[in-house]
């Protein structure tokens, strides 16, 4: 049974940073790119950034680019989302998400098969 559990949301002020963990189990965390979407009130969900199994190719939402950094340990089955100058509209549930394949950073969620239960980020003005 595939588990995915985030940690590392909260409350932060404007400017500030928060980093994001995702634990998996219940696969060979390695056979799969991964991905981060998130979900603001009243919106649909939507992609944030992607990385390959081997973490040496990544792809990002234009809105985080350069702010937010996605990476993975394999051997400690972990996914991370490094955000730094956080903004109001990034307020969200963040999600994590085990993509189909190994390779594709895709930012259609249609490509990943299981989703963790989010966690919380509220950026304050």
């Amino acid at each position: 049974q595939v588990q995915l559990v985030e940690s590392g949301g909260g409350l932060v002020q404007a400017g500030g940073s928060l980093r994001l963990s995702c634990a998996a189990s219940g696969l060979t965390f390695s056979y799969h790119a991964m991905g981060w979407f998130r979900q603001a009130p009243g919106k649909e969900r939507e992609f944030v950034a992607a990385i390959n199994w081997g973490g040496d190719v990544t792809n990002y939402a234009n809105s985080v680019k350069g702010r937010f950094t996605i990476s993975r340990d394999n051997a400690k089955n972990t996914l991370y989302l490094q955000m730094n100058t956080l903004k109001p509209e990034d307020t969200a549930v963040y999600y994590c998400a085990v993509g189909r394949g190994r390779w594709s950073t895709s930012n259609s969620q249609y490509d990943y098969a299981y989703w963790g239960q989010g966690t919380q980020v509220t950026v304050s003005s």
